[in-house]
């Protein structure tokens, strides 16, 4: 039996073990180790805390003299700020960035670590402002592999204008519109550097320029190169990352061997140029891209360029005594395994020669033989075949160094013991006039001087047959034709390879008409869908042209594009288990769009066909790296233990030398 002392004394420590409770319950919650750095927890404020002197030497070109500390962020004093990784960032990332978005970065960084205090009361810079700047300078993160720092999330640092914030980039953005209006208006509309760009400064380009004009424009990535750089495209286009019915995709592709870089100066300028020639109400790039899907790939060897850009640095130093020297014509021409990757491509054109005598047998759409598979696949040619696959793209051109002349299918010499015979394909016509297209707009390409680079092609009007000039296998625009619906020339820009800086500007205005004309005559032949008796469109149906040899596949959706010169021509739309549609289409000389013909296509009992029993039994176009060989290539680095190594970026040891706690806040995918 319980004593009343003893249930006296219960009650108590009950009652008292229920305060400690509620008072325990009611306290903010403990900051772990870390958490404080990373905002996860909040800092109470100290009782007496009072407006100092801004003493950040960084931050000292705010609009304001005073703030407080703690800071936004929970640095108590000014040594604890400067000490801090958040600070060091701010005092690095023009360098970090090479100059992209700043001092943009460093004032709103500042305006969390440095808030300004008025009558012992802080201010918030203003969340529209944080979110601007993420926008448009998000990209330059990405492009050196670090995460968008903590400290500038929008939703937690930064407040609305109805809080009463502030814009701590006021100053700045008063400054560059006063350097905006002091423009002469007879001054060029867009303005580019002409300058050489390294890989990071092509990236942040792109990507600036893509989110300037992010209506018409984006950036997307087809791979990666054997060093894991991206292989960026930037696309132009009224509604950016779809196929739109009836609109012909075309695209450029440049730097394919790394040391021949004109091409890809080239496309950096036309990026930049067809963005803000569309802001600026250019009529003609305006209609380009709102009839057009146009993409641009600056680099398709990034490795290569940078040991050719090395080689053409190390020319130049005046502690060289043999002065500078044109670059070789070797170093950076192949990818990082060696591989020359316009003779990487599966050699589909020796597959045509040898079964020529069959008239029946396809010059399209040949598939990819497995053995190409056994061999050695570069990244940057399986991204590129993957690519050239997954978009119906209609015409290309990719962008070469070391003459002046356009070539054209084929590349590969009809006879094996030839190599320079005349090899045509059977758009032998419609390749002429695309070579055509770009030589006659181009400043010197056609024309009659005799001492200039390229003078051995005047004869032929600065174009000549690919196998003709020489002949080699495995080339990306035999490859293109063979395989896909896609007719490409090549282009050769100039006899130096890595012409100097200055010439840069003149080879712009050689080849900028060129350039625009050449993605204007994709709008030629005709163009159509091919639907069944419910309106639907039919993929992979035929379009087949009488007298040519080479049929197209239509689209997704049953829309297609066929290429064709000025005159009459019998078309035939066909697909199995449906009837075969013929018509007669006159196309006129000044025809200024592609005709739209369009077919319906009548379904009837499954029956085998002929054209069915072309190819051999399981020789589908499907194939695509059937055995899975090009994992071969891109397996990652394993540790002893069987895991991937996370290796850390460049730029981790800016944090890690200085003594401070590693920021491990900037890694990405943590």
């Amino acid at each position: 039996m319980r004593s009343p002392h003893n249930s006296i004394t219960m009650h108590s420590l009950l009652f008292v073990s229920k305060i400690l409770l509620a008072v325990v319950w009611c306290a903010p919650p403990r900051c772990e180790p870390g958490d404080e750095l990373l905002g996860r927890c909040q800092v109470p404020q100290e009782e007496k805390a009072e407006c100092t002197d801004l003493m950040l030497g960084y931050c000292n070109d705010l609009p304001y003299s005073k703030t407080r500390f703690p800071n936004l962020v929970g640095h108590k004093t000014r040594q604890e700020t400067e000490m801090g990784a958040e600070y060091l960032l701010l005092s690095v990332v023009h360098s970090l960035l090479q100059g992209e978005c700043t001092p943009d970065i460093r004032l709103l960084g500042c305006s969390v670590l440095a808030p300004p205090c008025q009558d012992n009361r802080v201010r918030k810079p203003c969340r529209s402002t944080c979110e601007a700047v993420q926008q448009s300078c998000a990209h330059t993160f990405e492009n050196i592999e670090m995460a968008w720092p903590y400290f500038l999330d929008c939703d937690r640092f930064f407040a609305g204008e109805e809080e009463g914030c502030f814009d701590p980039l006021e100053i700045l953005k008063a400054q560059q519109e006063i350097a905006l209006a002091s423009i002469s208006p007879d001054e060029p509309a867009t303005i580019i550097q002409f300058t050489y760009h390294s890989n990071a400064q092509m990236f942040n380009i792109l990507k600036r320029t893509a989110a300037k004009c992010s209506h018409i424009s984006r950036t997307y990535s087809i791979g990666r190169s054997v060093e894991g750089k991206d292989l960026l495209v930037i696309e132009f286009s009224d509604n950016p990352g779809q196929h739109d019915i009836l609109e012909p995709e075309v695209k450029y592709v440049a730097n394919m061997h790394g040391n021949e870089v004109l091409g890809r100066q080239l496309l950096i300028y036309l990026a930049q140029y067809l963005c803000s020639e569309y802001l600026l109400g250019n009529e003609r790039i305006q209609t380009l891209i709102n009839s057009t899907r146009i993409h641009l790939l600056p680099s398709m060897n990034p490795d290569g360029y940078e040991l050719a850009a090395a080689e053409v640095e190390d020319s130049n130093d005046p502690e060289n005594q043999e002065g500078p020297v044109h670059n070789g014509w070797i170093t950076g021409r192949a990818n990082a395994q060696s591989i020359d990757l316009n003779r990487n491509f599966p050699d589909l054109t020796s597959i045509v020669y040898s079964r020529h005598r069959n008239r029946r047998y396809r010059t399209d759409h040949i598939p990819i033989p497995d053995s190409y598979w056994f061999g050695k696949v570069a990244p940057e040619t399986y991204a590129v075949m993957k690519w050239a696959r997954s978009i119906p793209f209609v015409q290309s051109a990719s962008l070469h160094g070391g003459e002046l002349v356009i070539s054209y299918p084929y590349d590969l010499s009809r006879h094996p013991y030839e190599e320079k015979i005349f090899s045509p394909t059977p758009d032998e016509q419609m390749f002429k006039q695309m070579a055509r297209t770009y030589a006659d707009a181009h400043a010197s390409m056609a024309d009659n001087n005799t001492e200039r680079c390229g003078a051995s092609f005047i004869n032929k009007g600065g174009i000549v047959n690919g196998a003709q000039w020489y002949s080699f296998a495995g080339g990306m625009s035999d490859f293109n034709y063979l395989h896909t619906n896609c007719f490409e020339i090549t282009v050769e820009l100039g006899c130096d390879k890595f012409p100097a800086e200055e010439e840069l500007y003149v080879e712009w205005k050689r080849n900028k008409e060129s350039l625009l004309s050449f993605m204007e005559s994709v709008h030629r032949g005709v163009k159509g869908v091919v639907r069944d008796g419910d309106g639907n469109g039919i993929k992979g149906a035929r379009i087949s042209v009488k007298g040519i040899q080479h049929d197209i596949k239509t689209a997704e959706n049953g829309d297609y594009w066929r290429l064709l010169n000025p005159g009459i021509h019998i078309i035939t739309a066909s697909a199995p288990g449906y009837t075969k549609v013929i018509k007669k289409v006159r196309l006129p000389v000044k025809m200024q769009h592609a005709g739209r013909v369009d077919f319906v296509l009548t379904k009837l009992p499954q029956e085998p066909d002929m054209e069915d029993f072309r190819f051999p039994p399981g020789d589908t176009y499907d194939r695509f790296d059937p055995y899975n060989m090009f994992e071969r290539y891109t397996v990652a680095e394993l540790g002893e233990e069987g895991e991937e190594r996370q290796e850390k970026p460049w730029w981790w040891n800016y944090f890690t030398q200085s003594g401070i706690s590693a920021p491990t806040w900037l890694l990405r995918n943590l």
